[in-house]
Formats: C-alpha cells, structure tokens, sequence
C-alpha cells in the first residue's frame, strides 16, 4: 500500500471513528441527565441517586480491568460494537419498569458500554499514524460534542418522566453501530517479550496518566448524579439543569482542545499537576453557588477546562510511555482507575449527603479532589 492510500485509509477511518463517537456520547449524555433525574421522579432520593451511580462505576471499573487481556484476543471494533448495544439496553430498561432491580441492572450495564466504548475507541486511533495527543484529542472533540448536546435535548425532552429522552438515547446507541462497522479491522495486540516486571500502571508515564483519570473520573461522577440533583434541589428547571451540565462538556471540549498540541512529557506533566486542583476547587464552588445559574455555569465550565485537559493528555502520555503493543492495556489501565474515581466521589457524597446538605457534601467532595495525593504517594513499578 503506498503512502498517500495510507493517508487516505486513516482519514476515512478517523471519519468513522467520529461517528461512532457522536451517536455513542450522545446516547450517554443524554443517558446521564435522564437516568438520575428519572430515579428521582420514581421516588429515590439522593443517597440511592448516588449508589446507583456508584455501581455504574464498579461495573466499568471491572470491565475495564479485563479489559487489557479482552484486547489480546478480541478486536477493538467488535469492543466498540458491545458497547452500543449495551447502553441501548441500559437506556430502555428503566423505560419498562421503575422498580430498583432495572435501575440496578441498567447502572450496571452503562457502566460496562462506557468501560468498552471508550477503551476501545481511544485505543483504535493511538494505534493511527501521528501524535497520539492529537489522536485522543480529536476522539474527545468529538465525544464531548456529544456530551454537549445529549444533555441539552435530554433536559428539553424531560417533562413528568425522563421515558422519551431514553428512548432517544437507546436509539443513538443502536445507529452508532453503523460507522462502527466500518472502523479498519486493526488485529487484537499481540503479546510483548521480555516485558519489564511489576504493574504496567505504575510505571513512570503511565501511573501519571492513571491520576490524571482519578481527578477526571471524580469530576464525571460527580456530574452524571449529584450537580444536576444539586442544581433541581436549588430550584432550577429541568431545561436549565440540561444546559448547565452541557456547559461542564462544553469547556471540557474547550480545554481537551487547547492541548492537542502540548509535545513533550514534561509540559504535559506540568498542565496535568496544575488540573487537579483547578477541577476539584471547581467542583466545590459549584456546591455553595448551586442557587446561582451564574455562578454555578462558571464553576462547572472552569471544572470542565481542566477536566477536559486531563482526560486527553493522561491516556496520551500514558500510550507514549509504553511499547505499542502494550498501548491498549495502558489505556485500559488509566480508564480502571478513572473508573474506582467515578465510584468512590458519588458515594462519597452520598455518605456525605445523609449527614449534611448537597451543598456542603460536594463543597467537601471537591475539596478531596482537588487535594493532589497521587502526586505525594508514588507507586513501584517493581511491586508484584
């Protein structure tokens, strides 16, 4: 094959990989402001609002974790693929019935097409020619995109029930599996000799990139339950809550955006270090002017720009930092730890909430998050 079909290859390629994108995110987006708010209609509180979200996180936490081997055996396409079905079947469960085991069960199943699509998604295009900051950099262009407007439309469909808005998402989940079959079949990875010891996560490069997904996994967690809770508890409509929530993906965008060009590791160490305090204090703001539409948009954007930076630059770099055929188990690896964050800050909250006021948990919640540990405590690379 010569160069310029080469280039030609990947580019139609990307196309298809921006497709699956915005159909899936959106599905997800949307699936993320209808599902709490629908559990709140049904007449679950906050706490349940919280350990519902929370077990969506311990799904995607596992399917991540089997995620590395999954890979070795089975293509990143087919991965894309199960994972729109499975948030198709997520979206539509609570639509049958309202009882917890559906809510349980659909939690479950978001957790597992989030865990899939995005590992699978990210990992096809660093596999792609070029830096892989501007590969994930496109890839959450795009997925953020979606995150924008799914919200948006879910906010405005949502009237006593959130039925039709997931509906619609379930359908955005089904049509995005069109581009998804037109993604190149990439071979699964093949395994690496003489692999250096110990856990692939802790090694310098990657344990960055896995802190870089803690902070953004809280932030996630905290924006898929407790912000639009918090923003519905403060008096704001349901259309608003939509908007504020998409002005969180919007700057996340924005800030996933500005760094696509950051070249080298120790710019991008420097940005990652500076994001999590900047999203953590963010968030926590958020918490004491949640009865202010002004006040609350600004602190969800200002949270999304350093959100959005962290989400493409920690993957990136911690796919450089490793051989390339370790590159989706390293990703994978970052996704498992932005997915134990996604669990613990929404029930953290909750446990917060049953003692304090929304307001107060999350001023808390943020806080914690924005208090850098993984960068005081450094795992061994080396440990078995």
């Amino acid at each position: 094959m010569t160069r310029p079909q080469v280039r030609l290859r990947f580019q139609a390629d990307g196309a298809w990989v921006g497709a699956a994108n915005a159909g899936f995110s959106f599905a997800l987006g949307a699936a993320s402001v209808a599902l709490p708010l629908q559990a709140v209609a049904a007449g679950y509180g906050p706490v349940e609002v919280g350990v519902l979200t929370a077990i969506s996180a311990i799904s995607q936490m596992t399917g991540r974790m089997s995620l590395g081997r999954l890979m070795r055996v089975m293509p990143d396409w087919v991965i894309i693929a199960i994972a729109c079905v499975v948030l198709a079947i997520s979206s539509t469960m609570v639509v049958i019935s309202s009882a917890l085991a559906p809510f349980v069960i659909a939690q479950l199943l978001q957790g597992v097409a989030r865990a899939y699509f995005w590992t699978g998604s990210q990992t096809h295009v660093v596999r792609g020619e070029g830096s892989s900051v501007k590969a994930l950099a496109s890839v959450n262009l795009i997925g953020n995109l979606g995150l924008l407007a799914g919200p948006v439309i879910a906010g405005l469909l949502i009237g006593e029930d959130a039925h039709t808005a997931l509906l619609v998402a379930a359908a955005a989940a089904i049509v995005s599996l069109i581009p998804t079959a037109r993604l190149d079949r990439l071979p699964p990875f093949r395994k690496v000799q003489n692999r250096p010891p110990g856990r692939l996560w802790a090694r310098a490069g990657v344990w960055e990139g896995c802190y870089a997904g803690v902070t953004a996994g809280a932030w996630r967690g905290l924006l898929g339950s407790y912000v639009p809770i918090a923003l519905v508890r403060a008096g704001h409509l349901s259309a608003t809550v939509g908007i504020l929530v998409a002005v969180a993906n919007a700057t996340a965008i924005l800030g996933s955006w500005l760094v696509r060009h950051v070249d080298g590791d120790a710019r991008a160490r420097r940005i990652m270090r500076a994001g999590t305090p900047v999203t953590g204090a963010a968030m926590a703001v958020m918490g004491l002017a949640a009865g202010s539409s002004v006040l609350a948009g600004l602190a969800l954007a200002a949270s999304g720009i350093a959100a959005g930076a962290l989400q493409t630059l920690g993957p990136a770099l911690a796919s450089d930092s490793v051989h390339p055929e370790e590159r989706g188990e390293a990703i994978a690896a970052t996704g498992v730890w932005r997915a134990a964050s996604l669990f613990v800050s929404p029930l953290v909250t909750a446990g917060l909430v049953a003692v304090a006021p929304i307001g107060a948990a999350m001023v808390v919640t943020g806080a914690l998050i924005a208090a850098p540990i993984g960068q005081w405590v450094r795992p061994r690379a080396a440990s078995s």
